[in-house]
């Protein structure tokens, strides 16, 4: 079956756009208010995921009045899938340069998975257009390099091993049941068979596979070179935005003992949540919950500031 960007441009209460930033063109799906006065929030999926992630979260936000734009990120879903590009840093420019095609001063920054760490990242690396940061299953990206034996389970951490292994890995990911498999380990709820076929179809997509690998093993060197050097000593740089980290109690590849760790001592204003019955992929497992948590943290958080 022969795929394209078309196949996730799916029917919704948003539009589909495509927005030029960073020397790529993006798709993103928008929603809420057409004034631009109203604030914005950007939604980064997290791998192996597309903007669909945040299906359940697109209308919730823009009924609260927020303007709301999910990406696919670089490499992903309907957006450029370039040869490079996909190490932290230049997503966040990827992320800014989105922000400003908006027509927007700054954003909100929301993400899952590796979409919480580049969340993660803005703070520190494109301070002029990020007006605060939320996170779901994603550590702070401060130790990156070196700690990610000890912020993953066993099993996450020697699948994560695997998944470096370039076409391998690629072709497994699209074998009937593979998606299931990392959904089976690392959430806590049973995935939704139609969401995985979804999933597995974005994947499909030409090259869409392999640069969601790029940016996995961009995540997970344990070589890191001076460029992921001169990151990690940016990341560091103190969070005054407001932030919030979420996360799910029975999360199967993050360890729950460390994964707020950096964030605590790097965040000035940090709310840290627990969805008790979910784990990684939140969005589909606790929807309704996290946008809760999220209106919540919005409203006392960052409106009110």
């Amino acid at each position: 079956m022969n795929r394209d960007y078309s196949d996730v441009l799916i029917d919704g209460p948003w539009k589909h756009e495509f927005v030029s930033a960073n020397g790529a063109r993006f798709h993103v799906v928008t929603a809420g208010p057409e004034d631009r006065s109203a604030p914005l929030i950007v939604l980064l999926h997290g791998f192996p995921l597309f903007w669909w992630q945040w299906r359940h979260q697109i209308p919730a936000l823009a009924e609260a009045g927020y303007r709301v734009a999910a990406m696919d990120m670089r490499g992903a879903g309907a957006s450029d899938k370039p040869p490079t590009g996909y190490d932290i840093a230049t997503r966040t420019r990827d992320v800014a340069g989105v922000i400003r095609s908006l027509g927007a001063s700054n954003a909100i920054v929301i993400g899952h998975g590796l979409g919480g760490t580049t969340a993660w990242a803005m703070p520190a690396l494109q301070p002029s257009v990020t007006r605060a940061v939320a996170v779901l299953s994603a550590p702070h990206p401060a130790h990156l390099h070196t700690s990610l034996r000890s912020t993953t389970t066993r099993s996450a951490f020697a699948q994560l091993q695997f998944m470096k292994v370039g076409p391998l890995a690629e072709k497994a990911i699209l074998k009937p049941g593979a998606l299931a498999k990392v959904f089976s380990q690392w959430a806590a709820q049973p995935a939704d068979p139609e969401a995985l076929s979804v999933y597995t179809n974005a994947l499909g997509i030409p090259f869409a596979a392999h640069n969601s690998f790029e940016a996995l093993k961009s995540y997970t060197s344990l070589r890191p070179s001076p460029l992921a050097r001169r990151f990690t000593v940016a990341v560091r740089t103190p969070i005054s935005v407001p932030a919030l980290q979420l996360q799910g109690a029975q999360d199967g590849c993050l360890r729950k003992e460390s994964v707020s760790i950096d964030s605590s001592a790097f965040c000035m204003n940090l709310r840290y949540e627990t969805i008790a019955d979910a784990g990684y992929f939140l969005t589909e497992e606790a929807p309704t919950q996290v946008n809760d948590i999220l209106l919540d943290w919005l409203k006392d958080s960052v409106d009110a500031n």
